[in-house]
């Protein structure tokens, strides 16, 4: 059983579905814990267009917020923890540090063209976390 499930939000379409099925994950398991994490790419312009702390958090908040909704109103334990760093990366290594049972995360974020140039931020995960990882579509 999962217990402990890291669920990577952005705020798009596929975070959502994630979320959704990262609670069904946790309906099976009364003692699961669903930590919702939004990774702040510093490399973009979500930190140099908010560059007020209480702008930056602020902006970060309403992107998670449907998850964070989905997540509390399906009577779920979570966590919410705000990320630095390239997503791909940065989801790993929290995961690894933090020996959660599950990685949800959906298959598609924001940014199609740098998916096309760098990598899925959904591939990288599946190809370095040390637990299970369901990629949602």
């Amino acid at each position: 059983m999962f217990n402990k499930i890291l669920l990577a939000s952005d705020g798009s379409e596929y975070a959502i579905r994630a979320t959704e099925k990262a609670i069904e994950v946790a309906k099976c398991n009364s003692e699961a814990v669903i930590h919702i994490v939004y990774v702040a790419d510093d490399s973009k312009g979500d930190v140099l267009q908010n560059w007020n702390t209480t702008g930056a958090q602020n902006k970060r908040k309403e992107k998670i917020r449907p998850s964070v909704e989905k997540v509390e109103s399906a009577n779920i334990k979570n966590e919410v923890k705000y990320l630095h760093g390239e997503p791909g990366p940065a989801i790993v290594k929290h995961a690894n540090e933090n020996d959660f049972d599950l990685v949800v995360v959906g298959s598609r974020g924001r940014n199609r063209l740098q998916e096309l140039v760098l990598g899925s931020v959904s591939h990288k995960v599946a190809k370095r976390a040390n637990c299970a990882v369901m990629i949602i579509k």
